[in-house]
């Protein structure tokens, strides 16, 4: 008897479903099966949820599907299927249906599982997708897919991730548009040559450069107005005196038509896009050097900036680049021609993009496509150098070229050229040290980075230090304030109210008191009278006084009575 159980992947957690009733249902076919799909009522009659294990946190569940995704078994997915997979006997065969065969394939490896990928358990998944919230327990719609969108999000952001001094993305991007600037100043170039040629056509024979011709056409404007002052500015210009005086010469015997001063303004301003796409595209080649420098220095070193971008863009990426053949690399960007060649039984081509490297130019026609295997070669090893290596040197890219040269001097003279072997030895002394250097280098920047931002924290921990003592100074001076004002005149003001209820006049009526302060000063006042005197100071009788004598009396004539 088979048991069939399956593995399903979900943004909550794994899922392991039993498919009841195997003898039942066909024997599990396929037509049957998609019947009872769509309908929750038969498909509950066919699968049931055997263990189900959530993630603990969004963290660990990116961990486990980024372990899928790369046919890993994790540790989760482990647990689950030893604790919850029946022991198989002799009678029973437990296998297990998984989405993906290449991770059937790891868990057949590691827990020697007998896996299933396909057929059947392909409409069982996509019942159980279907249906997952309805047959878990306590698992909501809306929770399901805001786990999905969750770890949506969190794993696309985690393969986007890239190292940025690595980016070769910004190579393919770059390179394109170098050579979407070179169509376009070409074609606008064109079109100032032409607007300008009815005015003075003699400068298009006389400058050939696209770029000077524009500058040109915004310095003279009106031909007529050209005059010796102009020189100077002209030899600026086309850096060349015999140049400029031609200039100066032809635009004072020029067939060229009149023009207007609206068409010249025109045409400048024109002149003026063109010579900014020309000055922005030497930027961009800047750029695309300092990048081509950081992303794959040896490649650049090897076959130069322009060319080793190409590859790179053609192939797609970097590491895409590093994995393909020599035999690949050397026709790559002419596969047209390949194919067509295969077609019709005809030569092959011999090479593709690295046509445009200054080697093949140099090399003889018998030669040409010996060296454009040789180098093809050479560009493999330095792109899968610069693919893998962690500290960016371009110490075997500058081996590998004088390689390079060794063997196009070898074709040309029959000199014998170094051994692989013992260059590539070379190469790896020198890039050890350049690349301890580098470290070295990386490690003291961070040191004084470190130092920087301690000292940063340094002086705003005393900066807030400052400010709460300044804070801590006010509350004192608050509290005392508080202390020697306020409060006192609120509690002088309460005894003063009880005072006047509690003193009653003689006429039976509430009297007015005095402020206690007052009635102390006049005691003071009086007393040190009567001292003055000579008199024996007596204090005056208040209503408390008469209070306390009328108590003592009460309490004696109380006593009399007990008696």
């Amino acid at each position: 008897m088979v048991l069939l159980h399956v593995l399903f992947e979900h943004a909550a957690g794994y899922a392991l479903f039993a498919v009841k009733e195997v003898e039942e249902i066909g024997m599990l076919l396929p037509q049957q099966v998609e019947e009872s799909v769509l309908n929750l009522g038969k498909f509950s009659t066919v699968v049931k949820l055997a263990a189900f294990s959530p993630f603990k946190s969004a963290q660990a569940a990116l961990e486990n599907i980024n372990a899928i995704s790369e046919g890993v078994v994790h540790a989760d997915l482990k647990l689950l299927l030893e604790t919850s997979l029946p022991a198989a006997g002799k009678k029973k065969k437990v296998v297990l249906g998984v989405a993906d065969a290449k991770i059937g394939a790891a868990l057949q490896e590691e827990l020697g599982l007998s896996c299933q990928a396909g057929g059947v358990v392909a409409e069982i998944l996509r019942g159980v997708r279907l249906h997952f919230h309805a047959l878990v327990k306590g698992l909501t719609a809306q929770s399901a897919s805001k786990a999905q969108l969750g770890l949506g999000h969190s794993y696309s952001r985690a393969k986007v991730k890239f190292n940025v001094n690595k980016a070769d993305n910004m190579i393919i991007q770059s390179i394109a548009l170098l050579d979407q600037l070179d169509k376009d100043i070409n074609t606008f170039a064109m079109r100032v040559r032409e607007w300008y040629g009815y005015h003075f056509p003699e400068l298009i024979k006389i400058v050939t450069d696209n770029s000077t011709y524009c500058r040109l056409a915004r310095l003279i404007g009106n031909r007529k107005e050209l005059s010796e002052e102009s020189l100077e500015a002209l030899e600026e210009v086309v850096m060349d005196s015999a140049k400029a005086q031609a200039i100066l010469e032809a635009s004072r015997s020029s067939m060229g038509m009149d023009i207007s001063p609206i068409d010249l303004i025109n045409i400048e301003s024109f002149s003026n896009r063109v010579i900014s796409l020309a000055e922005y595209r030497k930027g961009l080649q800047e750029y695309l050097r300092s990048k081509m420098s950081q992303v794959a220095p040896n490649l650049a070193a090897l076959i130069g900036d322009v060319v080793g971008a190409r590859l790179i863009s053609h192939a797609g990426s970097l590491t895409n680049l590093a994995k393909y053949p020599a035999s690949t690399v050397q026709i790559l960007g002419a596969e047209k021609a390949l194919f067509r060649a295969l077609k019709t039984r005809g030569n092959t081509p011999k090479y593709g993009l690295i046509f445009h490297s200054t080697f093949i130019g140099r090399a003889a026609a018998k030669n040409k496509g010996r060296i454009s295997r040789y180098l093809a070669n050479k560009c493999t090893i330095a792109s899968r150098i610069d693919c893998f290596s962690e500290v960016p040197t371009s110490v075997f890219g500058d081996k590998l070229r004088d390689q390079v040269e060794e063997r196009l001097s070898f074709y040309e003279t029959g000199d014998a050229p170094r051994k692989n072997l013992d260059v590539m030895k070379e190469a790896v002394k020198e890039a050890t040290e350049v690349a301890a250097e580098i470290k070295r280098k990386l490690e003291k920047k961070e040191r004084k980075r470190k130092k920087r931002e301690k000292r940063k924290l340094e002086a705003l921990a005393a900066a807030v230090d400052e400010e709460v003592e300044e804070e801590t100074k006010a509350k004192k001076a608050k509290t005392n304030g508080e202390e020697n004002g306020e409060p006192e005149t609120v509690v002088k003001k309460k005894k003063q109210k009880q005072l006047v209820e509690e003193e009653p006049s003689e006429n039976g009526a509430e009297e007015d008191v005095a402020p206690a302060k007052k009635k102390k000063k006049k005691r003071k006042s009086e007393a040190l009278e009567e001292e003055e005197e000579g008199q024996e100071v007596v204090e005056p009788e208040t209503p408390q006084t008469d209070k306390k004598k009328k108590k003592k009396k009460k309490k004696k004539s109380k006593a009399e009575e007990d008696e």
